[in-house]
């Protein structure tokens, strides 16, 4: 006689109970006096000790971390969203041009803004303008907390810049409670907070700029800011590799993350977007450092550029975009001695494995041009820092004039990426890029096939367009533009 076994996989039974008891209303306690609800029926509530209290209530709801979790009235019932009004979110502007460009406008009341950068940028310099700005322009007064200088020490730097005012007030606090009550006593339309990283509070374990610390001290800041409205700017430390220091959920908290860049040898600044919720986030701010402060740029192009009473070898001028600026930028190559083994490819503001394809591709696809075994210098002028693709035709006219000892002529700009087979591909923004150049005084543009008038539209008025369909094909246009 057999006995049959069910076929059915060991714990499904188990398994379909558990599902079966998931749907099923569960018993909960929960106290009449104070609402506490405990695991289970106790005679005495431990939460207001009151006797008699706990009673016997079902629950339906789904289950987080073991425990019941029951609907309750929200404290604003949904509405239909064009019932709602905008205005509570319209931006205000913060009266320094460049940052209100990056921010889409200015500052969001109840917004919460991180600009992280390296230390000596300029962070505190750009936000103490900011916050005097506010402060004698938006009506309500200003407040700027610093964890890291005194109020002496924030006080000699306002004086320097200028940027006294009387609604506008200096803390020196390293605590978070502190800190709440600077907001409950002055109640500012703006708080700038510097920095994040010096905060603490006690209620959290950790050290002071810990992952711990910064996450709660963040968070409490931003709730504050959208109840009572406030425009807030956090100051963020950066890490070696240029990353926003502490935990990455700080980037998802808040609702704006600039990033402050420059070089400390160079007066140039820019402030990028990398998350804005009410903008553009792609949008980029030049500013100028000098001894007064900082001040807004709004036509950087000729701090990249040098001009020459006669045409040099060895230089080539194209047009950058920084988010949706055009920037108009001159490449300078010089090419050395010739040396035995490796010669050396030095760059500054270029990427150098694009200078190293771009070289590979000239010594490949032109015949009088020798590079494997000279040194190649190549840079930006003014300090900035030019990556994108569309920068390699310039670089590979700079390099063969260079090499060459043949001229370009100064009112040619070059537009194009060039490929591993020498062609000259297409890149994005070319009728911007053409018109900030055409502005600048250039007659001459060389451009990708597809990207002529007859593609993107009319030319710039006073401007010759020329599409080259390889690097040959650019040296020989550029030859040509030389000699008229």
């Amino acid at each position: 006689m057999t006995t049959s076994r069910s076929t059915s996989p060991r714990g499904a039974s188990t398994a379909g109970r558990a599902r079966g008891s998931a749907r099923e209303p569960r018993p909960a306690y929960e106290c009449d006096a104070c609402g506490h609800q405990p695991p289970k029926w106790v005679g005495r509530c431990p939460e207001c000790d009151e006797w008699g209290s706990v009673v016997e209530c079902t629950v339906t709801g789904p289950l987080v971390s073991g425990r019941v979790v029951s609907s309750r009235m929200p404290a604003e019932p949904a509405r239909p969203i064009a019932t709602i009004s905008a205005a509570p979110a319209r931006a205000r502007a913060t009266g320094v041009s460049e940052l209100d460009r990056v921010l889409g406008g200015g500052l969001v009341p109840g917004a919460v803004v991180l600009l992280a950068g390296e230390p000596g940028v300029g962070k505190s310099t750009l936000l103490l303008d900011v916050a005097e700005q506010w402060a004698a322009n938006a009506g309500s007064p200003s407040l700027v907390v610093s964890g890291e200088e005194s109020v002496s020490q924030v006080r000699l730097r306002a004086e320097r810049m200028g940027t006294l005012h009387d609604q506008l007030y200096l803390a020196a606090e390293s605590d978070l409670s502190a800190v709440l009550g600077h907001l409950d006593a002055v109640k500012p339309g703006l708080l700038v907070l510097d920095s994040v990283q010096t905060i603490s509070t006690t209620g959290t374990e950790g050290v002071p700029g810990g992952v711990t610390q910064v996450r709660a001290v963040t968070a409490a800041l931003v709730a504050v800011a959208k109840e009572r409205g406030i425009a807030t700017v956090l100051v963020g430390h950066v890490t070696k590799d240029g990353q926003v220091a502490g935990p990455r959920v700080l980037e998802h908290l808040v609702d704006v993350v600039l990033h402050f860049e420059g070089d400390k040898h160079s007066s140039l600044r820019m402030v990028r977007g990398v998350k804005n919720r009410f903008g553009a986030a792609d949008e980029v701010g030049c500013f100028e450092m000098h001894e007064g402060g900082i001040s807004s740029l709004a036509d950087p192009s000729g701090l990249f550029l040098t001009r020459y009473s006669e045409p040099v070898p060895g230089t080539c001028v194209t047009v950058a975009m920084e988010g949706r600026r055009a920037l108009v930028t001159e490449v300078q190559a010089l090419i050395g001695a010739t040396v035995a083994g490796s010669p050396r490819r030095t760059v500054s503001g270029l990427d150098g494995a694009r200078l190293a394809m771009v070289l590979a591709v000239l010594q490949r696809r032109t015949e009088r041009l020798t590079l494997h075994d000279r040194e190649v210098f190549a840079a930006t002028v003014g300090g900035i820092r030019v990556v994108e693709p569309a920068a390699d035709l310039a670089v590979a006219l700079a390099v063969a004039s260079g090499g060459l000892n043949l001229a370009i002529a100064p009112h040619l700009v070059a537009i194009g990426e060039v490929g591993l087979t020498g062609e000259v591909r297409r890149v994005g923004a070319v009728p911007r890029r053409l018109a900030e150049a055409a502005r600048l005084g250039f007659r001459l543009a060389l451009v990708p096939p597809g990207c002529g008038p007859g593609s993107s539209g009319t030319a710039p008025e006073n401007m010759r367009v020329i599409e080259v369909t390889d690097v040959r094909a650019a040296l020989q246009a550029a030859a040509r533009a030389s000699a008229e």
